[in-house]
């Protein structure tokens, strides 16, 4: 059978891609070149792309159809895929076509490609990673797509009034965004609420039945997923909420046009905002709501795509897997037993042996409060029948632990997937280990804390279901589309193929004391800087100069990430300057970037503390010239873009034992950035890889800081007591000099690092992660010794390809060929 889809219409050529995007104003934009502007161009490049993309899609989907490949499902409540048409061009071979087709028109690529907004469908690392696993399958050639929701709002933007955070629509999603495609007829039923009641089929036998349910209807809408070179490309697919009518005309009809939409508003309801906030009983159970919603769209859809082309669901398991990205979606458990038990009629023995060799389980915290927990009396409300079948699932797994483990009921009360607390709590990651193959962690130390500790109960009783998968970032966006200096520099010293071979960097290695290239690396980097410089004035109003060593920490905010003790070293070095008359070796800029969470107020005090710390620094004559502290707003991944490559210094210094394994650490290092940070994370496998020497290392080990915890000996009026200069920060704190007009704004904050039981323990490592950023500075200020160290940074970080992380799910957890 030969293939009826065409040829992409548009191969690599200036001319044959300018006169599509002629074709596409006139026709689409209904414009003449005489009235073009720049977002014209955009969309009519936008919609000449996706034509290629399209024809590529549909390419695959026959390739992969007639080959009955084995699928993979990612299932993820968060993307984070950045601006969409830079990275298709430049996957598609078609980037430097389109930069001399617009230069033919008149225009820049770069202004073109700022025209698009962010899809903000993610919230950090956790969406960021999926965007690249989903790169990396389709560069590798796997049929691996994506599943998540439509946010209509996603993330909020963040604005800065006088310091603080304030959170506000992000309304990204509009007609112009044109690489979606809307399939109708893939529409979903998803049913919620109701009553189980027992029913009996026609063979004597009691069924139950899920009935008076409430009907959601998940409209899908598919973005390509172009891999590298366009041989492949797979498809992410959100679903949008709607109503399964658009409301009551009889209500309509008597006039009472609010209560006759409640249904069709409540509907839609489920996918305007990610993570509303769970603090009140509404937020919760509308963050339920969601992660079923798009969970049940999903495996309804595979199972129908399956279906399509096999006579039945007896090979289910050869060629399917689903991937579930932390505990958002382990409701898959339950859904798939009720869909294979309720719909397909297969008896329970065997849906359990489907359900677990389809399912794996990607963990993604070490802290056990994150570990998602729901109220069984929320749980009954929305989903009854759910509620049925996790409590079998939980009544056979004791008895498996049981009989394991004879009489152990302390164990047996630590394994159940029903917590006994008032009241009772469903745990979320139980029910996905128990209900799947495979576990996995996301870095070394976190996949070995995962064994020895958090979940060590279920490693002693199935250790061959624990493994570690390091996560890794793609390089095409990464260096490719955000740093393209860099990546023109290593295609003239490495060759092109670096870009899907990100081993081969190892050749710098032997270029780290070549002075001509130290030269053009350093060249590469103050171009960067350059580009950071103009982007912060233009946007900010705020002058900085390349000359300062960029001393970088962007990632949410959160306690355990510790913007807060670098704050505290930032005000150590302001009056070591201003006091004691102590110069640094050179000047710095202190820049952070994150948004802290809508209820977290402890984060977004921190916020206020940057931005007030950075006040006076910055207006202060006698440390202006030395030190600027910088707080770039609405962080996402444009921003990361042109922040990432021009860092020198990257701040990686969460407690050890907290932050599961990172990404942007690997971003910073892949771009030349040093680390500074912990034994946390994939710091240790990123140290390991770039060298230690090349490393800066300060603070506790996990297991030294869980000792600490454990046998309640932290201690820090001891170490204030023992440090006067730790003494002196704080008490700056407690005075007026950051918080001028509003005494005792910071009080509790110096309570919190002076608590025995700051379970971050900031003050434990703030004298040595202080001694590790002077050894940093002292360096820099020695171009010498610094330029070979960034360079072996760069060429060491192969491993850190989200192609490699994707190459292990696929030998070791799918299976694949």
């Amino acid at each position: 059978m030969t293939n009826p889809v065409v040829q992409s219409v548009i191969p690599p050529n200036p001319a044959d891609l300018e006169a599509a995007i002629r074709y596409r104003l006139h026709y689409t934009i209904a414009k003449d070149m005489s009235d073009v502007n720049t977002e014209d161009l955009f969309h009519a490049v936008s919609l000449a792309v996706k034509d290629v993309a399209v024809d590529r899609l549909l390419e695959s989907r026959h390739r992969f159809r007639e080959e009955d490949v084995k699928r993979v499902y990612y299932l993820s409540m968060e993307f984070l895929p950045g601006r969409t048409l830079g990275n298709n061009l430049l996957n598609l071979g078609l980037y430097e076509a389109c930069r001399q087709a617009l230069q033919t028109l008149g225009s820049d690529i770069n202004d073109v490609l700022k025209e698009e907004h962010d899809p903000a469908l993610g919230n950090g690392g956790l969406g960021r990673l999926a965007a690249c696993l989903l790169d990396s399958m389709a560069t590798e050639g796997i049929a691996g797509f994506g599943y998540g929701i439509n946010y209509q709002f996603g993330l909020f933007r963040q604005v800065i009034e006088n310091g603080w955070q304030v959170e506000k629509p992000d309304r990204w999603l509009s007609d112009s965004f044109y690489w979606q495609v809307t399939r109708p007829e893939r529409i979903a039923t998803v049913l919620i609420g109701g009553r189980v009641v027992d029913t009996q089929d026609m063979h004597g036998q009691i069924r139950p039945r899920w009935v008076d349910t409430q009907t959601i209807q998940g409209v899908p809408h598919d973005m390509p997923v172009v891999g590298y070179g366009g041989k492949t490309v797979n498809f992410l697919r959100l679903y949008s909420a709607q109503t399964s009518h658009d409301f009551d005309m009889q209500i309509f009809n008597h006039g009472d046009y609010l209560k006759a939409v409640e249904d069709k508003i409540k509907s839609e309801t489920v996918t305007r905002v990610l993570y509303p906030n769970d603090v009140p009983e509404s937020g919760r159970q509308l963050r339920l709501t969601q992660e079923y919603f798009f969970t049940a769209c999903a495996l309804s859809d595979i199972l129908i795509g399956f279906l399509r082309f096999h006579k039945d669901l007896s090979t289910f398991a050869d060629k399917v897997s689903i991937q579930m990205n932390d505990t958002h979606p382990t409701i898959a458990v339950a859904e798939l037993m009720r869909l294979l038990i309720d719909e397909h009629q297969i008896a329970w023995d065997e849906a359990w042996r489907t359900t677990v060799a389809v399912l794996g389980y990607t963990n993604h915290t070490l802290m056990g409060e994150a570990l998602e927990r729901w109220p069984v009396p929320l749980f009954e409300k929305l989903l009854p029948r759910h509620m049925q079948i996790i409590y079998q699932i939980n009544e056979r797994f004791l008895k498996e632990v049981d009989k394991r483990w004879p009489g152990d009921l302390d164990r047996m009360r630590r394994m159940s997937i029903i917590e006994e607390s008032n009241p009772k709590q469903i745990r979320m990651a139980h029910l996905a280990i128990i209900g799947s193959h495979s576990t996995n962690g996301v870095a070394s130390l976190h996949s070995e804390l995962l064994k020895q500790r958090l979940l060590h109960d279920f490693f002693e009783l199935w250790p061959e279901r624990f493994n570690n998968k390091t996560n890794g970032v793609t390089p095409r966006r990464w260096i490719g589309l955000a740093n393209p200096g860099l990546s023109q520099l290593l295609d003239r010293r490495v060759g092109k193929d670096w870009i899907t071979d990100l081993d081969q960097l190892r050749a710098l290695e032997g270029l780290a004391q070549d002075k001509g290239f130290q030269d053009e690396f350093l060249k590469v980097k103050k171009e960067a800087k350059a580009r950071a410089c103009r982007i912060v004035r233009d946007q900010m109003g705020f002058f900085l100069t390349g000359d300062f060593l960029f001393d970088v920490h962007a990632k949410r905010i959160h306690l355990y990430k510790r913007q807060l003790l670098n704050v505290l070293r930032i005000i150590h070095d302001y009056l070591r300057l201003v006091e004691d008359r102590v110069t640094p070796p050179v000047p710095q800029a202190f820049l952070f970037a994150g948004k802290a969470a809508p209820g977290y107020q402890a984060a977004k005090q921190v916020i206020k503390l940057i931005h007030s710390v950075g006040q006076v620094i910055n207006q202060d004559p006698r440390a202006r010239d030395w030190m600027s502290v910088i707080f770039v707003p609405d962080y996402r991944v444009s921003i990361a873009e042109w922040l990432i490559p021009a860092a020198d210094l990257s701040e990686q210094i969460s407690t050890a034992g907290t932050e599961a394994s990172g990404t942007g650490n690997m971003k910073f290092a892949m771009n030349g950035a040093l680390t500074i940070g912990t034994l946390d994370g994939a710091n240790i496998e990123i140290r390991e890889a770039v060298g230690p020497e090349n490393f800066f290392l300060f603070g506790l080990t996990a297991d030294e800081v869980q000792s600490l915890q454990a046998r309640h000996v932290y201690d820090p009026e001891g170490i204030i007591a023992r440090n006067p200069a730790i003494h002196r920060v704080l008490e700056s704190l407690l005075s007026k000099r950051f918080c001028a007009n509003d005494p005792g704004l910071f009080q509790d904050m110096v309570r919190y690092v002076m608590d025995r039981n700051d379970p971050f323990v900031h003050l434990a490592d703030l004298k040595s992660y202080c001694r590790a950023h002077d050894e940093a500075v002292a360096l820099y200020a020695k171009p010498a010794e610094w330029v070979p160290k960034t360079i072996l940074n760069v060429a060491r970080t192969g491993f850190f390809s989200s192609d490699r992380t994707v190459r292990e799910y696929a030998r070791d957890i799918w299976k694949l060929r």
